[in-house]
């Protein structure tokens, strides 16, 4: 096994031991936060019925026309407001945040602020 091979296995490894640990219901939806180098997204999923119930990312044509340039953290900010925004237009408040094996600074973090200024409660 080499260097890349143990670094994927190590992050697969904390991302299932956290996904034990976290499970969203109807009420109260998963929050998952998805990074790569450019942008960032987030969706809600129900997991008693295993359906994602909205998506936001920071690539998608109505997030860009909102916000046409900003930097990685203000983008990400942006995609925790509108993930809010869009809750609760389907009645959610509550949430289970899942940062997904990253670490929470940063852009992770910056979702998780955006969305509790939206007014979802973690």
């Amino acid at each position: 096994m080499n260097k890349f091979e143990r670094s994927k296995f190590r992050k697969q490894k904390i991302r299932y031991r956290i996904r034990k640990k976290v499970s969203g219901t109807p009420e109260r939806p998963r929050l998952v936060v998805h990074r790569s180098l450019k942008n960032i997204s987030a969706q809600l999923i129900d997991d008693s019925s295993s359906k994602t119930l909205l998506t936001v990312t920071s690539n998608s044509k109505d997030f860009i026309s909102r916000n046409s340039k900003l930097t990685r953290i203000d983008a990400s900010v942006e995609v925790g407001k509108l993930v809010a925004e869009k809750a609760k237009e389907i009645n959610i408040s509550q949430v289970v945040f899942d940062r997904n094996g990253y670490s929470f600074h940063g852009r992770v973090k910056s979702v998780a602020e955006g969305a509790r200024e939206g007014g979802l409660k973690f």
